[in-house]
């Protein structure tokens, strides 16, 4: 499966955001989205997901068998980097609503409980209400709503960023853990992060996406060159 972007734009009055984006996403691997606060990664995750309508261009899947196929709702999975989940259910009210309206797309259904020991999440917060748990907490039941709907196409808008280091680290060591057999894009505009997690590193900058050789390159040059390339924006 790959995921392919042609020609996408988006402008917001007389700023652009995007100008022309095109890349080809591969099956299998954690692909870091790297720029600098507002260089457009959040949009280009909203018109991935139609919450934007994009201005041009146009984004869809190439099957296995090589055929193409229109994006769909299902394919896509969005973990917000605040959070955003019903505060008046409890975690688990949550998981049995989610998978009630989803019984029939879900795959390999487990048990409530189950889902609840695979993200680390105590017996005795299972049954909180989703407003008393913490940020991390709230960013766990995102991820875990993922790992049910299994989507082909997983979008992180900065998931780390405000998460505590154990937290963190569990996050990704689950994140390598599912990246077989999808797609998974993580925005972030922490340089460590991406590289520590990363298969693949692309820069978003001057609106356009630019993937950025690991081979043959040193840790220290590696770096240089991303932080020469966004640096060009201070002077256009």
């Amino acid at each position: 499966m790959r995921f392919t972007i042609e020609h996408l734009s988006k402008s917001f009055e007389k700023k652009v955001v995007l100008r022309d984006i095109n890349f080809t996403f591969e099956e299998g691997k954690i692909y870091g989205l790297l720029g600098r606060n507002g260089a457009g990664k959040t949009t280009l995750f909203n018109c991935l997901n139609r919450d934007l309508r994009a201005d041009g261009g146009r984004f869809f899947i190439e099957t296995d068998e090589g055929t193409e196929r229109e994006v769909v709702p299902e394919d896509i999975g969005y973990v917000l980097s605040t959070p955003t989940v019903p505060e008046f259910l409890t975690g688990r009210e949550f998981l049995k609503f989610f998978i009630d309206i989803n019984e029939k797309s879900i795959k390999d259904l487990r048990t409530i409980d189950e889902y609840f020991d695979e993200m680390s999440i105590e017996p005795e917060d299972r049954d909180k209400l989703l407003k008393d748990y913490s940020h991390g907490m709230k960013n766990k039941m995102q991820m875990l709503i993922n790992i049910i709907a299994q989507p082909n196409i997983l979008l992180l808008d900065e998931p780390l960023t405000s998460l505590d280091v154990v937290v963190a680290e569990e996050m990704k060591q689950l994140l390598r853990k599912l990246k077989a057999g999808r797609i998974t894009i993580f925005s972030t505009h922490i340089m460590d992060l991406a590289l520590d997690l990363c298969d693949e590193i692309v820069l978003l900058h001057h609106g356009e996406l630019e993937v950025v050789d690991k081979s043959n390159l040193g840790h220290v040059a590696f770096k240089d060159k991303i932080i020469a390339a966004l640096r060009e924006e201070d002077h256009e």
